[in-house]
């Protein structure tokens, strides 16, 4: 009988300690839970991604993405402007989407995106989201949606990761939000531990791994950060079979917008 209670104590520890883990996250939204504004990088970043289906050992699909960031001054305000180009395999895969952020607590201000020839856009609020009417072609003109807090631009999650206080044991929970798809939600991410990976130039950074899964969903991610200059430098996702990564490239790699010419 003493052996079944201490059983019974044994699990109860075990999922109070979870309780606890589970907890011991910090809110980050906009006005709670702070980033580290002097983290946050500018200028331009390229990245190779590479989609893997286990199941077919003869294929792998190839996106290349370019995210310019920058700190501009628009009626008398300071801003973070990003822009993003997603070049896939084919011209009506491509993608560019412009966002403004506020350059003190990263609260998104205005988006858009131009998706398989598809324009939306959008301003963004503390307490809600409305497609931009001064936008012609805007596809999402008549697009409302309340908030009930403020919340980040899930478009942005590289530029919100970076500057994140990062350190070992540490978790954070992330309201986010996808424009025009669904209502914002807090996502927890992790610290999982650090290590070391080799660079493209063969030389090796101390990281902080950042992870996140949603087993409901069926998926997980996993984002290496520089320690050094909380650069995201790789990141592995596993969802629906389907195996993605996203590598930074090195910036010895030119802008290859250059290379589309004027109309590029």
């Amino acid at each position: 009988m003493r052996l079944f209670y201490l059983f019974l104590i044994l699990i109860f520890l075990l999922l109070t300690g979870r309780v606890i883990a589970q907890k011991a996250a910090d809110t980050v939204r906009p006005g709670k839970g702070a980033l580290v504004g002097r983290s946050l990088r500018t200028g331009l970043r390229q990245y190779l991604l590479c989609y893997q289906d286990p199941k077919n050992d003869r294929k792998l699909t190839f996106w290349y993405w370019l995210r310019d960031v920058s700190i501009q001054n628009q009626g008398g305000r300071e801003v973070v402007v990003i822009t993003q180009h997603w070049y896939g395999g084919d011209s009506g895969s491509y993608r560019r989407v412009y966002s403004i952020n506020d350059a003190g607590d990263f609260a998104p201000l205005y988006h858009r995106e131009l998706v398989k020839g598809r324009l939306n856009a959008y301003d963004w609020k503390a307490d809600g989201i409305s497609g931009a009417d001064s936008v012609e072609g805007n596809a999402q003109k008549g697009f409302r949606l309340a908030f009930d807090q403020p919340n980040y631009n899930w478009n942005l999650d590289i530029e919100t990761f970076e500057p994140l206080p990062l350190a070992e044991g540490r978790a954070f929970l992330i309201n986010f939000y996808d424009a025009g798809y669904g209502t914002p939600k807090y996502v927890r991410y992790s610290v999982a531990g650090s290590e070391r990976i080799r660079l493209i130039d063969g030389q090796e950074e101390d990281c902080w791994v950042l992870y996140t899964e949603d087993s409901e969903k069926g998926y997980s991610e996993r984002y290496w950060i520089s320690k050094k200059d909380h650069e995201f430098l790789k990141e592995e996702d596993h969802f629906n079979g389907m195996t993605r990564y996203k590598i930074r490239m090195p910036d010895t790699m030119p802008d290859i917008r250059k290379g589309f010419g004027p109309q590029g």
